[in-house]
């Protein structure tokens, strides 16, 4: 199996493309084979359609809160199976084509929307909610040390799912547990800080700001590197850096090359699982999604 770790960008450049990381897993160890940069989201298409297998890792949510799309009425129609009145997330939720098809239909309504007019709707949202809640959260936000889907700036999330689940969509893969389509072309939503932090904490190890791209950060990306390779982060998988592209990850002081590579490693972990729902936990919500690896409960 090809595996994948996707660094998403909603308007990627030359100068800040997307970045692949590919690998496969061999003798326990997950073989880094090199890097891949798409400076535009159509190259991204592209990518997207090449024929399976591969299992790939990306750095962007795949579905807005439940709450808020029950605010929008968005959900409306598809059946008692959607647990209305539960916005946490908390209820066990079965694997239902309603559920299913009820995400394919939330993303295709946000694709219908500009981004202008999407934005929109979010600071609506937020502008009728109590100072400290102005967000709606997934479930898998608290656990993973995530920001919520919704956010459309500090980072701007929300436009990442824009630029990102419909294509997902178009494209035909499948989503275990929320979309079922290519068998071949399996894709996990992935979060690289919710790996970063159990090897440097909450230490910042990158920057789009030259200003910011200190030997501090620099020195935090070489722990990281270090750490996968030892195989001593909360994945237990050790990652072989072939020469070069080690130094890759530790120079790119935007972080891009490094945060794939987590990528990367949390679909080893999710590949190592494809048995027992590639480690996704049982009932989690298929119209919010859930970031792999992250338990429900969080990790220590």
């Amino acid at each position: 199996m090809k595996l994948c770790g996707i660094d998403f960008s909603s308007a990627p450049t030359r100068r800040k493309p997307i970045v692949v990381a590919s690998g496969r897993l061999a003798v326990g160890r997950l073989e880094l084979t090199g890097f891949e940069l798409l400076e535009s989201l159509d190259a991204f298409d592209d990518w997207l359609d090449r024929p399976g297998p591969w299992l790939g890792g990306f750095d962007f949510p795949f579905g807005l809160p439940r709450e808020l799309l029950e605010a929008w009425q968005w959900l409306a129609g598809v059946g008692e199976a959607l647990a209305p009145g539960d916005p946490k997330g908390t209820r066990a939720r079965g694997d239902t084509r309603a559920q299913r098809g009820a995400w394919a239909g939330s993303i295709r309504r946000v694709e219908a929307l500009a981004r202008p007019e999407l934005v929109a709707r979010l600071r609506t949202f937020c502008a009728g909610r109590p100072v400290g809640s102005k967000f709606a959260h997934r479930a898998t936000d608290l656990p993973a040390g995530s920001s919520p889907s919704m956010k459309w700036v500090n980072p701007p999330v929300a436009l990442m799912l824009h630029a990102g689940a419909p294509r997902l969509l178009r494209a035909g893969a499948t989503l275990p547990g929320m979309h079922a389509g290519d068998p071949d072309r399996i894709a996990l939503e992935a979060y690289p800080g919710f790996l970063a932090r159990a090897i440097v904490g909450r230490e910042s190890y990158k920057s789009d700001e030259r200003r910011r791209q200190t030997p501090e950060r620099r020195e935090a990306r070489a722990r990281i590197v270090a750490a996968l390779a030892e195989g001593v982060d909360r994945l237990g998988i050790a990652v072989r850096f072939p020469a070069g592209l080690a130094s890759e990850c530790v120079d790119d002081a935007s972080g891009d090359r490094l945060d794939a590579v987590l990528c990367l490693a949390q679909a080893a972990w999710a590949w190592q699982r494809r048995d027992a729902g590639f480690g996704l936990p049982p009932g989690f919500d298929p119209i919010e999604g859930w970031i792999v690896s992250v338990p429900p409960g969080g990790a220590a």
